[in-house]
């Protein structure tokens, strides 16, 4: 059977072609989407693998309400070497957040402690204070943002950029933070440099410092060499 001149392509203008490519694709979308599995949450099996989109799902008949709720954000030790403490709700303490790209931690710092330069690789932090007084600020290669923060201010660290609090008040300091990540990670430049194997001397010739702080700043994050 012939096919209609009305359905033959050639017949068809060009423009016509291109709006009809348009809608067999969206009509295609939309039915590949409808028959997609899509959860409304996935609860990490905190058994399984870790991976760059997250842990894998639990089966839905084993999720209780429990998995959705976090309990124990309270102040954490703050006896330590930094004389602050990080009370997380990360998706391995909180297997509910997984794949909502977000969770929370409590910051606790004692009076003059700090959390030294940071970054966090996976997520932008906001940091909401509590009580007390902390000066934190991230840089940039170039330019420096530095605040005094007290109760009912809100500061944000955007993604990857090296960062600080330190408490800079006459008491113990308390923030809560936000994270666009289930597992925002952390990456302390004090521990990178001086919490590791590499031979002192290397390490005074790339931080301008001498063997002996080196060795004494070593001694202190657990590093050898």
């Amino acid at each position: 059977m012939p096919i209609p001149h009305y359905l033959h392509t050639k017949s068809i203008h060009p423009s016509s072609k291109m709006k009809m490519i348009h809608v067999l694709f969206l009509f295609a979308l939309v039915s590949f989407t409808s028959h997609a599995s899509v959860n409304d949450f996935c609860v990490a099996d905190l058994k399984g693998p870790d991976s760059p989109s997250g842990y894998q799902c639990k089966p839905p008949n084993t999720v209780t309400v429990d998995d959705f709720v976090f309990s124990g954000f309270v102040a954490g030790n703050t006896t330590n070497t930094f004389n602050a403490a990080l009370t997380s709700a990360f998706v391995t303490d909180f297997p509910g957040v997984n794949g909502l790209g977000v969770s929370v931690a409590r910051l606790d710092i004692a009076k003059g402690g700090s959390i030294p330069m940071h970054t966090h690789p996976a997520a932008t932090e906001l940091l909401i204070m509590v009580e007390g007084q902390i000066t934190a600020g991230f840089m940039t290669p170039t330019a420096l943002y530095t605040k005094t923060l007290k109760p009912g201010d809100i500061m944000v660290f955007p993604q990857g950029q090296l960062h600080f609090q330190v408490n800079s008040g006459n008491g113990k300091a308390t923030a809560f933070l936000a994270f666009s990540s289930a597992n925002p990670g952390a990456q302390l430049l004090d521990l990178l440099l001086f919490g590791n194997t590499l031979p002192s001397d290397l390490v005074a010739q790339t931080t301008f410092l001498d063997v002996a702080q080196v060795k004494k700043v070593k001694a202190r994050f657990g590093g050898r060499g």
